[in-house]
């Protein structure tokens, strides 16, 4: 087996070759990796199978939705590299230019970051998005994904290398930690003069692990306990739908939301409905019904869990909704301050004065009006795929695509100037 150190000091080597690879010829290296996801999509979903079958004794339902992979979704992996590659290039960029009175023409240009490691869980499409990203913009990448996907992950970095191989690039620009245990990922932290950049996608304690204990640099993503406040002026149909779909579109995601705040004014009318529309209708159509946690005000209105001290500061990734009334726009936006992890939050109302005053006072990556959640995406943001969410305020914050995968320089022009 490879060791992670192998690994790493293989990436760092491979690098000079990448640099020298033009925009296209980065771009056509994806359109390779593309296709070689496709014709290995067969391999790649038996090595799913085998991660998923072992996976049942100790991963919850609503997370092997996280695992799973099929057909459609190896197809829009694809598709999702294929984006990227399309993409304008976001190297050599000048990102400004100045002369100074000495004559000296000054220039900050886009380069790439160096090596990337990312760690995370579950997910096996991230495997193949962080690749992109990392060949696209320039950059090698090690990738150390959780034990759970390890066949799943294994099998599409292979279809990956074979696709740099194809354009004539080394194949160890993209590398897969063999070792599951937690050393690789300490490994992966400590590795100062190898390691560029650390991002963790994740649980909060994945996070958490890396910002405490990293000795390079890394950028906090990922924890997602986002809210959506009905105000008072809300359009009471247009908040149900915005709720349904953020809560349970997919609710093991970080874009989902995990808490409802209700102004006081609409609660009486929306939250009886909320609950027909959450408990009821979802019951009565075989699927699985939304646990509210309620705090006080709303059990009054509505049945349900009554909410403990810790409901309203959990990322659930499942079908519970943590559920307050609140007496102002500004008690929620209080709310949010207290308990919100930076990621996503929502406002429906249709009073524009309302919106602009939650826009300004949410401080969090997005802020949305009259939306879901769930729209929190590279993709979604036009960025062809995303490395991950940052709730950071330093370097990159929200959907992190391409040009957030850059660093910069800074070019001299001088013509003999002294100092």
């Amino acid at each position: 087996m490879t060791s992670t150190q192998q690994l790493l000091t293989a990436a760092r080597g491979a690098m000079g070759a990448l640099a020298l690879a033009s925009g296209e010829e980065r771009s056509a290296a994806l359109r390779a990796m593309a296709a070689r996801l496709r014709g290995q999509c067969e391999a790649i979903l038996a090595a799913n199978r085998q991660d998923l079958e072992a996976a049942k004794a100790t991963v919850a339902p609503v997370m092997l939705d996280r695992l799973r992979l099929d057909e459609v979704r190896v197809e829009a992996m694809a598709a999702g590299v294929e984006d990227v590659a399309a993409l304008p290039d976001p190297l050599g960029r000048t990102l400004s230019e100045v002369t100074r009175p000495n004559g000296l023409v000054i220039r900050q240009v886009s380069v790439p970051m160096g090596l990337i490691a990312i760690i995370y869980e579950s997910r096996p499409n991230v495997t193949s998005d962080a690749a992109a990203l990392a060949i696209k913009s320039g950059s090698a990448c090690v990738l150390r994904g959780g034990k759970e996907a390890f066949r799943s992950n294994n099998a599409i970095v292979e279809a990956l290398k074979k696709g740099l191989e194809d354009v004539g690039l080394p194949a160890g620009l993209v590398a897969l930690v063999q070792d599951t245990s937690r050393a690789s990922s300490t490994e992966l932290m400590r590795a100062t003069g190898l390691v560029d950049l650390l991002i963790p996608r994740g649980g909060a304690g994945l996070i958490r692990a890396c910002v405490e204990n990293a000795a390079v640099p890394v950028i906090q993503t990922g924890t997602g306990i986002c809210h959506i406040y009905v105000d008072k002026a809300a359009d009471l149909a247009m908040a149900l739908d915005i709720v349904d779909n953020a809560k349970t579109s997919r609710p093991s995601v970080c874009n989902a939301a995990e808490v409802c705040l209700v102004h006081r004014d609409a609660a009486p009318a929306f939250l009886p409905r909320l609950y027909d529309r959450l408990v009821t209708q979802r019951a009565q159509k075989g699927l699985a019904p939304v646990e509210l946690r309620l705090d006080k005000a709303a059990a009054a209105l509505v049945p349900g869990t009554p909410a403990g001290p810790e409901d309203f500061d959990t990322e659930f990734l499942d079908y519970i909704l943590a559920v307050a009334v609140v007496d102002s726009l500004e008690a929620a936006a209080d709310h949010i301050a207290r308990h919100s992890t930076g990621h996503s939050e929502a406002i429906v109302t249709a009073d524009q004065a309302a919106a602009a005053a939650f826009t300004q006072r949410v401080d969090s990556a997005a802020v949305y009006v009259n939306a879901s959640t769930r729209f929190t995406d590279g993709g979604e943001f036009g960025l062809g795929c995303e490395m991950g969410i940052s709730t950071q305020k330093l370097h990159a914050r929200g959907p992190m695509g391409l040009c957030q995968l850059t660093s910069y320089k800074y070019i001299i022009l001088g013509s003999g100037q002294i100092r």
